[in-house]
């Protein structure tokens, strides 16, 4: 590996190992990865926990590592599981509810121009 200024050319993330290390909160975002064009990070939320998050000035993705809830983006409403990926555009207004099962997600954030 080497570096190019403060950056190294690559990194690699055991995605067991991050979630056990997530701290017990009803929602938590824990960001493990800033390069200049892209973060990533995983996004808890528990059974019943409400997502208080409010749009963001990026492109996201969201894949869902584990659990179940609906998303609301904007006007559509859809129900999301283990293996669905979601792409919210920056501004767009979003939030999961009726969050039956503990939620793990995976969150890839363009960076803000």
């Amino acid at each position: 590996m080497t570096e190019k200024g403060d950056q190294p050319d690559w990194q690699g993330f055991d995605i067991k190992e991050l979630v056990a290390n997530l701290p017990e909160k009803p929602a938590h975002y824990q960001e493990f990865l800033r390069v200049p064009a892209l973060s990533l990070g995983l996004y808890h939320l528990a059974a019943g926990a409400q997502d208080l998050q409010g749009p963001h000035n990026e492109d996201e993705v969201y894949y869902v590592l584990e659990g179940k809830a609906r998303v609301r983006i904007g006007e559509d409403i859809r129900v999301v599981g283990p293996g669905s990926i979601l792409y919210v555009s920056a501004t767009e207004e979003h939030s999961f509810f009726e969050i039956d099962e503990d939620m793990t997600l995976l969150v890839f954030f363009s960076t803000a121009h």
